[in-house]
């Protein structure tokens, strides 16, 4: 295997707005990444010598090889991949631990299927180029360009227990039972190195369920409840008191968590800040909860800001399935615990409110009650007295924003962030055109 190449197709579309800044293999679900998931079972069962290539849309290309530089991770650069044999993967394989063990069983020739999905397939140096025009174009694969695929195989093995994810709430169904799975993966070989200070309790069962970071500090009074599964906090990460923890549960490093209840399910990226309940949610880096509020059964992007006691509802008072609209397929039974997917760099005001399911884009911003999608770069507040409504965030001041927030972690602003953003607005304007957000300055 001279290559992994991990691909996007058509049904990026299905995680939006989640997936406007980011290829679905970026999604996370468990401890790791879904690109991780890949790799790492590639390199369990013996196989070193590869390279790594994620295949997106060109637009998002310059940023991402930019944030991935320093994971060896190649973005659309399809030069390197000349006369290579290559396992093209679907980049919305969950590869499960069970899947895992099975990595080493994969021969070149074979596509592996699950019903109508194209799982994987692993072609030799002579097939591979036959269809690396398809990667040329820097769009997500076709329905023809994974036939090409499919056909440049010459054989076809189906796997029944692959899991092709199709819709963002499965990430959240999977999540703490991966955690649980993907745990002893993540500290094999590794000795808890934080500090479990005087007064801190470990719940339900032993230390062993618990692994601390380098520089991890977990102050006196918090309670670690490790009853139901285990608890990972990664480096330099404090958790102060009071605050209860409930595994299974991952922290990323450098985040603080500030108090509050973090409930079984609870996923956490580096350098976030959170308080108040979470549950069965995952955040990723750079997002702050500080304050009280509720989030349940929620997926939240980077760079994320929920005001004071901002809560969405995960749970109709009907107790009936929740039903989420998905382009292209219509309304989709999403089950009854489905909270809300909230795009990167949305701002919540004080108290805001999201109800079930509901999908906030990207650089929006929200104040009062969200009780429908809100579309990228739109001021909501539809719900504020007789004045409120929803209108165009400025370009202008989206980009002023991006880097004052990201001047608050002391990081600067790139090039290529600017240039994404730029695009992102032009992409998304569709979307507020369709929900009537106006343009003109906000009434509120």
């Amino acid at each position: 295997m001279d290559a992994i190449v991990i691909f996007e197709d058509a049904r990026w579309v299905n995680f939006k707005p989640l997936t406007w800044t980011r290829p679905v293999c970026l999604l996370r679900t468990g401890i790791f990444h879904l690109w991780e998931k890949v790799v790492r079972a590639c390199k369990r069962v013996g196989v070193q010598d590869f390279e790594v290539h994620i295949h997106t849309r060109n637009f998002l290309a310059p940023a991402l090889r930019r944030c991935l530089k320093g994971e060896g991770v190649f973005v659309n650069e399809l030069e390197r991949l000349e006369g290579k044999s290559i396992f093209f993967v679907n980049g919305r394989l969950l590869v499960t631990p069970e899947l895992a063990q099975q990595a080493g069983l994969i021969e070149k020739g074979i596509a592996y299927t699950k019903g109508d999905e194209l799982v994987a397939v692993y072609l030799g140096e002579v097939a591979a180029a036959t269809v690396l025009p398809a990667l040329q174009k820097g769009e997500p694969l076709t329905n023809s360009d994974l036939q090409a695929l499919l056909e440049a195989a010459t054989t076809k093995v189906e796997v029944p227990e692959a899991i092709v994810l199709r819709y963002p709430w499965q990430l959240i169904d999977y999540n703490a039972e991966l955690i649980s799975a993907e745990f002893s993966l993540a500290t094999e070989g590794r000795e808890s190195e934080g500090k479990l200070e005087q007064g801190a309790i470990v719940y339900g069962g032993d230390s062993s369920r618990v692994y601390l970071g380098k520089g991890t500090v977990v102050h006196p009074t918090v309670v670690l409840d490790v009853t139901n599964g285990p608890i990972y906090i990664g480096d330099n990460t404090i958790v102060y008191p009071p605050t209860r923890i409930e595994g299974p549960t991952y922290i990323g490093e450098g985040t603080w968590i500030v108090g509050g209840k973090i409930r079984e399910g609870s996923n956490i990226g580096d350098v976030c800040r959170v308080g108040g309940e979470v549950e069965e949610s995952i955040i990723h880096g750079y997002s702050n909860k500080y304050h009280d509020g509720f989030l349940g059964h929620a997926y939240v992007g980077e760079w994320v800001n929920l005001g004071a006691l901002t809560t969405n509802s995960d749970l109709k008072d009907t107790y009936g399935s929740v039903r989420i609209e998905i382009e292209g397929e219509g309304k989709i039974d999403a089950g009854t615990k489905v909270g809300c997917f909230i795009g990167d760099q949305v701002k919540t005001s004080i108290g805001a409110l999201i109800y079930t399911g509901k999908r906030i884009g990207i650089f929006s911003h929200i104040h009062g009650v969200a009780t429908d999608d809100v579309p990228s770069f739109t001021i909501w507040a539809k719900s504020i007295g007789a004045q409120g409504d929803a209108v165009e965030l400025l370009l202008e001041s989206a980009i002023e924003i991006h880097k004052r927030v990201l001047a608050r972690r002391k990081i600067e602003a790139t090039p290529e962030e600017v240039e994404l953003l730029k695009r992102l607005f032009e992409l998304t304007r569709e979307e507020r055109q369709k929900a009537g957000v106006r343009q003109g300055r906000p009434s509120i």
